[in-house]
């Protein structure tokens, strides 16, 4: 999108320079991406796990020379007489006992790079192994949670091809039934199907006379399957019963035909600083259901809250069914003129009501930023918002939907109608490219207050974070069923299940870390946010790691949760 200075006719070379920038910005990302991966790779080459620690200057040297590096265990150290010798074998092209150096700088140069090229390869093939190990997950941070949150970035398209997949991977190390277990856990849950009739999500009777605070957010489905989404604060002036709910936003303007990511299942956990804990606190989260919408009531205090946004990831997931053809977004028309097409001024008018926070049909610039940091990484400040307001409509100093329309067509006219940079920004939001929004969820929350007027404010957007984890870990721990693993006493399977979902948590008491296996092959009418039937989850030790989601494919019929958990031997 746009960001501007200076005047309306400066305004497509100020976005050019801008784009740029963000151009130059995604190949620095991409470079540094590039250097991760190889530094992780060649640390992987050497060590079983990126826990491991470097405790020698033997295990340093191995892995900066899986690095393509040359150390040796002094940073000066001669060669012996026969190291000597090996080189000018290898690079005495006339085999006459001497040095050859153009071939000696080659062969080096090529050795290095096929060490480096070893390192990743074998990453890659890990990765793929570790994908059907320890499920969708894997990428994720594997201190549980320990790990730390992570900010957003703008989404590129990323090109997967058939070379990218490793020819030969050895299963040695998957998980099966030839592997020998310490001790196992089952649990067998069987749940009816699901019907209206059965809510147990009650508004009070006088809610139409409490106070009301709303907002809008949205839940995006990254490359790696990791969700990002809006996080909140939440300002109670005074103790106060509350009501607060959470669901799936209908965009839909046909009657009897709902959006389709309105099956997508929601949750906001509510958390408290404490002035005894470094970290948040739980205070609660919405367990109750009616149809679409998950909600809590409750006694709260005054204070300062913070709201997290939660799916699980069983039905927000990536889609297989590829995109036969893609959607025009630009024509010209007779006057040659460059014309957003019907579908894309709707899609656009989607977007617009999604970002628009608040929900009073105008864009602020805060809520213009959350759009710019999704889409572009960049954000606008208040001189190049100045100059937007000049040149497109605005209301109340906000930019109104039309302006917002207006401000895409500039971009197009930008690229001379090349789409590019314009499905750039879909696809951040993510649609496909038939139009559709198969790869985000919005979502709408209401707070109700009897004694006092509630406010909301969207704060960040970000990945889900240590906090998120914690608050998960600790409302199964609390509310869910505890079994030991026979002979670990220091093992825990803790099980948590609602009308709609089942979540398992492992928590490891011991000072070792464990590798708990996961079977769901017997389970009939399920779907675990892993996305696979049997995988392995690592656990460090003096931790609680979420080990799975799980609900059911089609609500209207029975479900039943068959899970066997192992400790691998």
């Amino acid at each position: 999108m746009a960001i501007f200075s200076g005047s309306k006719s400066s305004l497509s070379n100020q976005k050019f320079t801008l784009t740029e920038g963000s151009e130059a910005k995604k190949s620095q990302n991409s470079e540094e991406e590039v250097f991760y991966m190889s530094c992780r790779a060649a640390y992987l080459s050497v060590f079983r796990s990126s826990l491991d620690s470097i405790t020698s200057k033997e295990q340093l040297c191995l892995v900066l020379q899986q690095a393509g590096r040359n150390p040796s265990q002094k940073r000066g150290e001669k060669m012996s007489q026969e190291e000597v010798k090996t080189i000018i074998r290898l690079a005495d092209v006339n085999n006459h006992g001497r040095l050859d150096y153009n071939k000696f700088c080659r062969l080096f140069i090529a050795t290095k790079e096929q060490c480096l090229k070893t390192a990743v390869e074998k990453l890659e093939a890990d990765g793929k192994i570790r994908q059907q190990q320890f499920g969708s997950h894997a990428g994720k941070s594997p201190e549980g949670t320990a790990s730390s949150a992570s900010k957003p970035s703008p989404r590129t398209p990323k090109k997967t091809g058939l070379d990218s997949i490793p020819k030969k991977v050895d299963r040695s190390s998957r998980p099966s039934s030839a592997r020998s277990y310490k001790a196992s856990i089952s649990s067998i849950i069987s749940m009816g199907a699901n019907s209206a009739k059965n809510s147990k999500l009650i508004e009070p009777n006088a809610i139409k006379e409490w106070q009301c605070a709303q907002s809008k957010g949205c839940f995006f489905l990254e490359e790696n399957n990791e969700i990002i989404t809006h996080r909140y604060r939440l300002h109670i002036p005074q103790k106060s019963t509350v009501h607060l709910t959470i669901k799936p936003l209908n965009l839909s303007q046909i009657e009897g035909k709902p959006s389709q990511w309105i099956s997508v299942d929601t949750a906001l956990y509510v958390l408290k600083e404490d002035d005894y804990e470094e970290d948040l606190q739980l205070v609660c989260f919405t367990e109750l259901r009616n149809k679409e919408t998950f909600g809590w009531k409750g006694e709260m205090g005054s204070g300062v809250y913070w709201l997290i946004p939660f799916t699980s990831g069983c039905r927000l997931r990536k889609k297989r069914k590829p995109v036969t053809a893609e959607a025009k977004l630009v024509y010209r028309d007779e006057s040659k003129d460059l014309v957003l097409t019907k579908e894309f001024r709707a899609v656009l008018s989607d977007i617009f009501d999604i970002i628009d926070l608040d929900g009073n049909g105008l864009l602020s610039l805060e809520e213009y930023n959350f759009f710019e940091l999704r889409t572009s990484g960049e954000k606008c400040d208040d001189d190049a918002w100045a100059v937007c307001k000049e040149n497109f409509e605005t209301k109340k100093n906000e930019l109104t939907k039309q302006g917002f329309i207006d401000l895409n067509l500039m971009e197009a006219n930008d690229r001379e109608g090349d789409p590019d940079d314009l499905w750039v920004t879909l696809e951040s939001m993510g649609y496909n490219r038939a139009l559709e929004m198969a790869e985000a969820c919005p979502f709408i929350i209401d707070i109700y207050a009897e004694k006092c007027k509630p406010r909301i404010k969207a704060a960040s957007l970000e990945a889900g974070s240590g906090q998120l984890e914690k608050a998960i870990c600790k409302s199964v721990i609390l509310k869910g069923e505890a079994k030991v693993m026979d002979g670990y006493e220091h093992v825990i399977i803790h099980t948590y299940k609602s009308d709609t979902r089942i979540t398992s948590v492992v928590e490891n008491k011991s000072t070792n870390k464990v590798i708990i296996h996961v079977n769901n092959e017997q389970s009939k009418n399920c779907v675990s946010n892993r996305g696979l039937n049997t995988f392995a989850v690592e656990v460090p030790p003096k931790s609680q790691t979420v080990c799975q989601h799980v609900m059911p494919l089609n609500e209207h019929q029975e479900w039943i949760y068959n899970c066997v958990q192992n400790i691998i031997a």
